[in-house]
């Protein structure tokens, strides 16, 4: 097994589930990254392997809200996961880099508003058990790179 696959896992079945959902975004902007390049060289394959494994993360974001308990925020996500895949079909068909573009800055902002539900959250728990902790940098957009959901 590649060592690389290895580490994932064992980080995955620490992770809270805020890190889950940031690691997913960071999955589908790295995929999102990986279609550019492929569209810039004119990769099809590639391009289109990207293009469906980013959408097929969304979809597991999107599949993973609660719209029972968790109101304006899940209703506004699902629409935004819906539109994002929505524009990156678009995107394929009309192999449009600006499209994709543009859905990797939708995407790198709502990661970071993770991030910072993140921050809060360890700040809390910090706080509950009557620690200090420093504040958490943020990773690197290149951080996971070879993750794959």
């Amino acid at each position: 097994m590649n060592a690389n696959i290895s580490y994932r896992e064992a980080a995955a079945q620490g992770a809270s589930p805020v890190r889950l959902v940031i690691c997913l975004y960071e999955q589908a902007i790295e995929d999102l990254h990986r279609a550019l390049v492929a569209l810039h060289h004119k990769d099809i394959g590639e391009r289109t392997r990207s293009v469906n494994h980013a959408i097929t993360v969304i979809g597991y974001l999107q599949s993973t809200l609660n719209m029972e308990h968790g109101g304006a925020v899940a209703k506004n996500l699902e629409h935004f996961y819906n539109v994002i895949r929505a524009r990156l079909i678009d995107a394929q068909c009309m192999q449009s880099a600006a499209i994709v573009e543009q859905q990797i800055s939708l995407l790198m902002q709502v990661h970071e508003a993770w991030l910072e539900v993140e921050r809060a959250s360890s700040a809390a728990s910090a706080e509950d058990k009557g620690q200090t902790m420093a504040p958490l940098a943020t990773p690197p957009s290149t951080a996971f790179t070879d993750w794959s959901a």
